[in-house]
């Protein structure tokens, strides 16, 4: 039965480069789960854009003396070469600066305005006598009132992963001085959660056995200690304006309507398609699933607050599952564009393949502890697995049955017990792989299917119809068959994972079409079928000198 599936993808701040704690912590994953899910006949939208309302690009645009809109025309541009390159295969790619984005987010604003669930309320936040202005959140730093981590932000601990208002810090400082921010009081719009902690908790509470373990008990954990109602405004000129008169230098914050583009990114999409209601089929069509692909640090927003939001403006669904990546460590310290402590994805581009980066980064993608980025790592998995295990299988195959056999798929006549055997198994593979990321199990998935490139190199190994060619061409013509349709199976099964060097295999096999195009599944060879001249589908790399 085909299934309705959107795919939300976390906003990434236009404020840097992007680096490769980002992908494997929330841009790869939902590549793999919707290149998976089209190919399997489900209807997929998966969308996201880069969040430009963000302090982190005031913060950039001051650092360089620029305005925040030449940092995002700047990063926006890099982010959608660097999507192309890696194979991220959006249905939309947008931006929280649209016509489109700025109305849904004041049509929410306001309705929850009128019916109670916003309320104006003053409150304290932190002003630098240095700069003579009210401090963004994330212009403060100081110590976690949590866990004592000591390099906390003014919006949230990093370490920890709990959400904070600069007044929280203990020993507050700002960011750019250094100096002690004084509290002085203004008046801001409060969204109030506390109303909806009953609601928010008894959806958690009911069928989220799917859930990964951490976000759903981190999510659960917070509850326990109460849903605060927060501030949705602050004093800034940079973002949604506030639908209502009076309020010229205050701005909707970041947290409250960033997490609305999921909703405005659906509509545009569906605008563009030419179906303008389209979107109603994933946010109100109760079959629909909606799926959020985020690091740790943005669990909050889409298992708490968002939800909350949800429930206020009514009619909406609420997510089927936040398979939220936990963290890629870079030399022991968490990646981060802002602190410098980063592998930047530019620079592996130039490197490396995107195959090889993309192979890298699912296998230790970090889906329920943290994960160490190394690329000495990489590479050895590179030549290990991916040339000498995947590729080195291709080769050898594609190689001996080109020459062998007039660039043709043979003629294999009666398949032995052996033989059936392997190709039963890429059967069973392909369902393993595919049922591994229907659960965002990526990791495994990934391992089914070198697991079976592994079963099929010693298959060959037994086989040798390098020997057998000269000296019982008919036993060879069966061997190289029946690795032809082993290498069938895992052509799909490594697709979602590998899609450049997957089509590029799908055409040395003979085929014309898009690789997805039969579905999940994979057909035996037919023979006769005529071979492209096999070419390596992977590069064995040397040790070169850290990027980092």
């Amino acid at each position: 039965m085909t299934e309705k599936i959107l795919i939300g993808v976390g906003w990434p701040f236009p404020n840097g480069s992007l680096h490769l704690g980002q992908i494997a912590g929330a841009y790869l994953a939902p590549d793999i789960f919707a290149r998976y899910n089209r190919a399997a006949g489900n209807r997929v939208v998966m969308v996201s854009g880069t969040d430009q309302n963000g302090t982190p690009i005031v913060v950039r645009a001051e650092q360089e003396g620029i305005t925040p809109e030449e940092v995002v025309e700047r990063f926006h541009k890099e982010y959608l070469d660097n999507w192309e390159r890696l194979g991220i295969s959006w249905d939309l790619y947008t931006s929280t600066g649209t016509q489109n984005h700025i109305e849904t987010s004041q049509e929410i604003f306001l309705k929850l305005y009128n019916q109670g669930d916003l309320y104006l309320k003053e409150m304290e936040l932190t002003y630098c006598l240095q700069e003579g202005r009210f401090l963004p959140d994330r212009y403060v730093e100081g110590t976690c009132p949590n866990c004592g981590y000591d390099g906390a932000r003014g919006d949230q601990c990093d370490n920890c992963g709990r959400t904070l208002d600069p007044t929280d810090l203990l020993n507050p400082r700002c960011a750019h001085d250094g100096s002690t921010p004084e509290r002085r009081p203004s008046e801001h719009f409060f969204l109030r959660l506390s109303a909806y902690e009953d609601q928010v908790k008894e959806w958690l509470s009911h069928d989220k056995d799917h859930w990964r373990k951490p976000v759903l008990n981190f999510s659960l954990g917070v509850l326990n200690d109460g849903l605060k109602d927060r501030a949705i405004t602050r004093d800034l000129v940079w973002g949604v304006p506030i639908p209502l008169p009076g309020y010229d230098t205050k701005r909707i914050y970041v947290w409250f309507e960033n997490v609305i583009g999921y909703l405005s990114a659906t509509k545009e999409w569906a605008e563009r398609q030419g179906t303008p209601d389209a979107w109603r089929d994933f946010w109100e069509e109760p079959d629909a699933k909606i799926y959020y692909f985020i690091g740790k640090d943005n669990v909050w927003f889409h298992t708490l607050s968002w939800p909350a939001q949800v429930f206020m403006y009514g009619g909406l669904n609420q997510p089927y599952d936040v398979p939220a990546n936990q963290y890629v460590n870079f030399g022991g310290a968490k990646a981060s564009t802002s602190r410098g402590t980063a592998p930047m994805l530019p620079l592996y581009l130039e490197k490396y393949d995107p195959d090889a980066i993309r192979y890298y980064l699912s296998a230790i993608m970090p889906e329920t502890s943290d994960a160490e980025f190394s690329e000495d790592d990489l590479i050895r998995r590179n030549n290990d697995e991916l040339v000498s295990t995947w590729g080195n299988l291709v080769n050898r195959v594609l190689t001996i049955t080109y020459r062998t056999f007039d660039g043709k798929v043979p003629e294999p006549g009666a398949l032995r017990e052996a033989d059936q055997t392997l190709l039963d198994q890429g059967q069973a593979a392909l369902k393993s792989v595919g049922e591994s990321i229907a659960a965002c199990h990526f990791r495994e998935g990934l391992r089914a299917a070198l697991g079976y490139a592994q079963e099929a190199n010693r298959y060959l190994n037994q086989e040798e119809p390098w020997k057998t060619r000269e000296s019982d061409p008919p036993a060879a013509a069966r061997a190289l068959y029946t690795a032809l349709g082993a290498i069938e199976c895992l052509k799909v099964a490594f697709y979602p994972y590998l899609p450049f060097s997957s089509q590029q295999l799908h055409a040395m096999l003979g085929h014309d079409e898009a690789i997805d195009a039969k579905g999940w599944s994979a057909e035996a060879p037919v023979a006769g079928t005529p071979l492209q001249k096999p070419e390596p589908l992977f590069k064995k790399l040397d040790v070169p000198e850290s990027v980092a």
